[in-house]
């Protein structure tokens, strides 16, 4: 009777441990899922912005306005993130994500304006070298089992010091330059170690889009300052 009554118990605990590895896979599944149609989405924003003009008009008014430009967006985007990471439902999360990719289109369309007329080529080599990056990365975080988490508090200040930087140069009119982009994207490599190791430790099943999103925000910082170290290579 207590042979069986353990044989049942030990039963029952690996079936939780199965339910709950299934749990995280599904999660894991749907979080990348989800990162591939926010790309998808951030790509088509494009193509739609440049075939109907539109990226004329936005280009002359970020170009023109750029400082507050800078503001806006980052408040925008600090919206967007929230609204995917404290969302109730998803549906919200995913208000919060389409926010954040339709901001990014945006402020991608100078950057990209300058590549299609003095680096033709760059973008498809820049989109090509972010996702091997990408790729290389997450391999990275999970072939090693290390929990990056521990770059957190590097990253943010890493991020104030770069904000604080593009508005210095925005100011006073000075370039920040190669060796700025090349910084920025060890930034986003970090950046992806850092989100990707937090996705596999930390998130909540449920939480899948704010998780793509974290993704999503760092594979696009890499792939901007990628292309302007094309572009200036092209110069």
């Amino acid at each position: 009777m207590g042979h069986g009554s353990a044989m049942t118990t030990s039963a029952a605990g690996f079936s939780s441990q199965q339910a709950i590895i299934d749990e995280r896979a599904q999660f894991l599944t749907r979080t990348y899922n989800v990162l591939f149609l926010a790309i998808l989405a951030f790509t088509g924003a494009e193509v739609f912005l440049f075939q109907t003009g539109l990226a004329l008009a936005i280009n002359t008014v970020l170009t023109q306005n750029w400082l507050l430009t800078l503001g806006g967006f980052v408040l925008l985007g600090w919206l967007g993130s929230g609204l995917a990471t404290r969302a109730s439902s998803n549906a919200t999360a995913f208000l919060g994500l389409g926010i954040y990719v339709v901001l990014e289109a945006i402020i991608f369309v100078p950057l990209l304006m300058i590549a299609n007329a003095y680096a033709p080529g760059a973008i498809e080599s820049a989109a090509v070298t972010t996702l091997v990056g990408f790729a290389a990365l997450t391999f990275i975080a999970w072939k090693s089992k290390k929990d990056f988490t521990f770059l957190g508090t590097g990253l943010r200040w890493a991020g104030v010091v770069a904000l604080l930087l593009i508005v210095a140069s925005v100011l006073f009119g000075f370039q920040l330059g190669i060796f700025f982009s090349v910084a920025m994207v060890g930034l986003a490599g970090a950046s992806i170690l850092y989100s990707t190791s937090n996705i596999m430790r930390n998130y909540p099943s449920h939480m899948y889009v704010a998780a793509a999103l974290s993704l999503f925000s760092s594979v696009a910082l890499m792939f901007y300052y990628v292309l302007s170290i094309f572009i200036s290579n092209r110069d």
